[in-house]
């Protein structure tokens, strides 16, 4: 008769096994379990705007007013990197190109013609 092994033996021998088969896909990637690629993305797109607010020399307020979905958090982090980075290499930024549009001299309302009109009329009469 064959001498019958302890079942701690053969508890302990399996969970080896299973433990020296799992080890080899311990470092591969299994499909969905992951991040999400397009938070990554997300995120690494709202560094870039944070970057390129700083280089185009705007402050924080007015890059997160002019891109209110981007986490605020990840503008931030773009913005203090391209900072950091403009100071070290002692590189100058770009003004916007969209904050120095020439403005159209603006033609006047009607209401302004109508004060224009009122006030003449009130000087007519003081003079009669």
């Amino acid at each position: 008769m064959l001498p019958r092994h302890p079942p701690l033996l053969a508890a302990g021998a399996r969970a080896a096994l299973i433990a020296a088969a799992l080890l080899p896909l311990a470092g591969c990637e299994i499909p969905g379990m992951g991040p999400d690629p397009r938070v990554a993305q997300r995120e690494a797109e709202a560094k870039a705007i944070g970057g390129a607010c700083r280089h185009a020399l705007r402050g924080l307020e007015d890059c997160f007013t002019l891109n209110p979905k981007a986490p605020k958090a990840q503008v931030f982090a773009g913005w203090k990197d391209m900072d950091l980075y403009m100071r070290e290499n002692k590189i100058e930024g770009t003004a916007s190109v969209l904050t120095q549009l020439e403005k159209k001299p603006a033609s006047r309302r009607a209401s302004d013609e109508e004060a224009d009109l009122q006030t003449e009329d009130r000087t007519s009469r003081n003079r009669s």
